[in-house]
């Protein structure tokens, strides 16, 4: 006879165990491991060749879903490319896929570990906006960025497909099309009126429409391939949100990972293998000394989490309650840079930032990657200068002195090129 105690305990046992195995009930058409790669130094990549010279292991593209998509009636024409899915016919935008696989194939046949940045821009097509974006954009979102449709029929079938179809390109093994190792959901969502807009929203909203997003994407790419991993993208607001933001614009990043936390607890059919795209910027963009940031305590409930005190997020999933599978959940730093400062020192200033945070990173277990943001200045990038090289008036990209430093971070060189930070950033030895 089975005591109630018996009987209780073999209900969370059996619990647990429907939790554990809900994610592996998705039958994947490819099947395989995560790569590894040789170090965690990466780039979000403007020029394929300059990366591969500087020896790049990891890359980021961002991936316009809004660019690609054909909307229901358009005519088709030479520059879309049809597909089947669940017995529909769909069409893409062949050119401009075939100048992002033009890109991906150049570093993942080189053995770069790349991570695709889903995003929907609001475009100058209102079909296009009305299938992509989500009903509740806003047009007056700073950025133009929105959050994928997943509201109407047409738009999350339409959404599935085509996750679905890249994925399938992104994995097969003959890698034609290039190969894709992640995918990480929108930008920076917590932030999500600059990012990931959905107009106003209550935390709740937001939440729900990110999950179910996240989890659309989890299952559109675990029914091509069993290895590519799936990101949730969260900026430095640990504790506290965007201080500018108003209250439904911005939320602290650590409140979206306990409520996915929770989400996987209560509900097999919510408990994935989701993963975590973090970006530790310096509390101030435009100060890139970031062992001198006030906001970034030694502490969980730190205000920011920055290079200073990035061991708290890692720490942080490791608690069980945020691990999946008993395992804590991947972390890669998907975009984050060092300004240069006006002056005459201001390059060694950028270049020493980023060789105290390369050490840092690689030294720290939980993160896999360290994928520096920028390769060039940016023009339009709110004054900040955050590349390895300039962006000159006469079209020149010039070198900074960040870049030496970048070539030779997981070489033998990196010693002798990294001696000119230690005073700069107050240390005798690495």
């Amino acid at each position: 006879m089975i005591t109630p105690m018996e009987r209780f305990f073999l209900a969370v046992a059996l619990l647990c165990m429907s939790q554990l195995t809900s994610a592996q009930t998705i039958e994947s058409k490819y099947q395989g491991e995560f790569p590894t790669a040789t170090s965690k130094k990466g780039l979000q990549v403007e020029m394929a060749d300059d990366a591969l010279a500087l020896g790049v292991k990891h890359a980021t593209m961002n991936i316009d879903l809004a660019r690609l998509a054909v909307p229901a009636g358009q005519p088709a024409g030479g520059d879309t490319l049809s597909f089947e899915s669940d017995g529909h016919t769909y069409a893409v935008r062949k050119g401009y896929l075939e100048a992002l696989e033009s890109t991906i194939r150049t570093l993942s046949d080189e053995g770069v570990l790349v991570y695709a940045i889903l995003l929907v821009y609001e475009s100058g097509d209102p079909a296009v906006n009305q299938l992509m974006l989500h009903p509740k954009y806003d047009s007056a979102a700073p950025n133009h960025l929105g959050a994928p449709n997943i509201e109407t029929d047409e738009g999350r079938r339409y959404l599935e497909a085509l996750i679905g179809f890249l994925a399938e390109r992104w994995s097969n093994p003959s890698g034609e099309h290039g190969r894709v190792v992640g995918y990480i959901v929108g930008n920076e969502v917590n932030s999500h009126w600059y990012w990931n807009n959905i107009g106003g929203a209550s935390f709740d909203e937001l939440a729900d429409v990110y999950w179910q997003t996240l989890k659309l994407v989890h299952h559109a790419v675990r029914r091509q391939a069993s290895w590519p991993r799936v990101y949730v993208s969260l900026e430095h607001h640990w504790s506290i949100r965007y201080p500018a933001a108003d209250a439904d614009q911005a939320f602290a990043s650590r409140k979206l990972l306990d409520d996915f936390a929770r989400r996987g607890q209560e509900s097999p059919d919510d408990n994935f293998d989701w993963h975590v795209a973090f970006h530790p910027y310096p509390e101030n963009l435009f100060e890139p000394r970031f062992w001198n940031d006030q906001t970034a305590l030694p502490t969980i409930d730190s205000p920011r989490i920055t290079f200073k005190n990035l061991e708290q997020l890692t720490s942080y999933l490791a608690q069980p309650e945020l691990r999946y599978q008993g395992q804590p959940r991947h972390v890669i730093l998907s975009e984050q840079g060092f300004h240069t400062p006006d002056g005459p020192d201001g390059e060694a200033i950028q270049a020493a930032a980023y060789c105290a945070a390369y050490r840092k990173i690689a030294e720290l277990d939980g993160i896999d990657a360290f994928i520096l943001h920028r390769h060039v200045d940016h023009p339009h990038e709110g004054g900040l200068r955050l590349g390895l090289r300039t962006r000159e008036p006469d079209g020149s990209r010039r070198a900074k002195k960040i870049y030496e430093c970048f070539r030779t971070a997981d070489t033998p060189e990196w010693r002798e090129a990294f001696e000119f930070a230690l005073p700069i950033v107050g240390r005798e030895s690495w």
